[in-house]
């Protein structure tokens, strides 16, 4: 009975503890009377559980001082050098890195062209592990303070077992991506969706910060969606959901990658835009398409016009299924073409079913092409952070 009721106090003692941590980071700085406050324990106990925090390396005291009248108190912060992760976005054809410290801030981004369908998966992990060593030997940090690798993948992941269990994009299919990484770097790894990635990005960095419920809709060289809800990403039975580059626009129309008729990313990737504009001019390229949009170009105007339809279409059958109150537009073709967000407005006037009209704001991404790596970097933080044992 002693054994368990010590495990037992074990547990509310290390609880306590992440709890404070929890506190100090979201509020830094922060003083030891402010804590108290905040969680309505005794200040012997925070005075107890902040010493050992501070020994542990994970936060400081400052040379900061509260405000007011009455005796100054030391303002706490955490201790950024304390540990890190690293973000990992696997894209068609540039794979981008970056490390972040334990203030949940990029301290270095790395970037570099490859274009992972054209390898197999091993290769790919083997390449990510030497450009994640370098990353970390450059910037002198001790190996042993990377606790985690996060990385995102477009397509369906098992995200539990850290599995690609499909990604189109790349060719992969029931790939143990994290395991591969992990078993030659030793650092735990976790992989998620892309897009799933990047919400949890928006609603902690960016463009979803306070809102309740977001669906973020990525465009560009496919189509999807994510959705976050009161801080927690939504997933679905098998962390499927928002697969929406797949659902059916006209089941007799254009064939897609998948082996189906007339899915949605038929219709407005940048691939559909690009077979569209040659059946009137031998182009190779999206940004000639809005050239020419620009230069008044018939043919040009009515393509991007179209596409700002489906994408209104889209947002319409989103708001219609989730009801959200903010809407994220994201993606190479709107984070390089930001005319076409004025254009969705424009034709959003006619699609959106009057109910939700004026009950929800659209907006650009405001991480724009960094939100993964910031995404995966976070993911990997919440997922290991408290598992880090003395932290250095």
């Amino acid at each position: 009975m002693k054994k368990i009721v010590k495990q037992d106090q074990d547990v509310i003692k290390q609880h306590n503890k992440l709890m404070i941590l929890d506190i100090i980071k979201k509020q830094r700085p922060i003083s030891r009377a402010e804590i108290t406050k905040i969680t309505g324990m005794s200040a012997t106990s925070i005075g107890r559980f902040v010493s050992e925090l501070c020994e542990e390396g994970v936060i400081r005291e400052t040379e900061l001082t509260s405000s007011g009248v009455g005796r100054k108190a030391i303002m706490l912060d955490i201790e950024p050098g304390a540990i890190y992760t690293i973000g990992v976005d696997i894209e068609k054809k540039r794979i981008s890195f970056g490390i972040m410290d334990f203030s949940e801030s990029i301290i270095v981004y790395h970037r570099i062209d490859y274009q992972a369908q054209k390898a197999n998966p091993e290769e790919t992990a083997d390449l990510i592990c030497r450009e994640i060593r370098g990353l970390i030997e450059r910037q002198g940090i001790p190996y042993e303070k990377v606790i985690g690798v996060g990385i995102g993948v477009p397509g369906v992941i098992d995200y539990e077992n850290g599995v690609v269990q499909l990604s189109t994009t790349f060719g992969w299919k029931g790939v143990a991506f994290a395991d591969l990484i992990e078993r030659e770097l030793r650092i735990k790894t976790v992989i998620d969706n892309d897009l799933k990635v990047k919400i949890l990005s928006e609603y902690l960095y960016g463009s979803a910060k306070g809102s309740n419920k977001t669906a973020l809709i990525g465009i560009g060289t496919g189509i999807g969606s994510a959705l976050i809800i009161n801080g927690e990403v939504f997933r679905g039975g098998s962390n499927s959901a928002g697969e929406l580059g797949h659902t059916t626009l006209d089941p007799n129309g254009n064939l897609c990658e998948c082996g189906k008729r007339g899915c949605l990313q038929t219709y407005i990737d940048e691939n559909s835009l690009i077979l569209e504009a040659r059946r009137v001019t031998d182009i190779s390229d999206v940004r000639q398409v809005f050239a020419a949009a620009r230069n008044d170009e018939r043919w040009a105007k009515e393509i991007v016009s179209r596409t700002a339809l489906y994408i209104g279409i889209t947002i319409n059958n989103i708001v219609c299924m989730y009801n959200p109150d903010t809407v994220i537009l994201s993606g190479d073709l709107v984070e390089n073409f930001r005319e076409i967000v004025d254009l969705v407005d424009q034709h959003s006037e006619q699609v959106i079913w009057e109910p939700f009209k004026g009950k929800f704001k659209v907006i650009p991404s405001e991480l724009r092409g960094d939100a993964i790596v910031m995404g995966a970097g976070a993911l990997a933080m919440q997922h290991f952070a408290p598992l880090a044992g003395s932290w250095t």
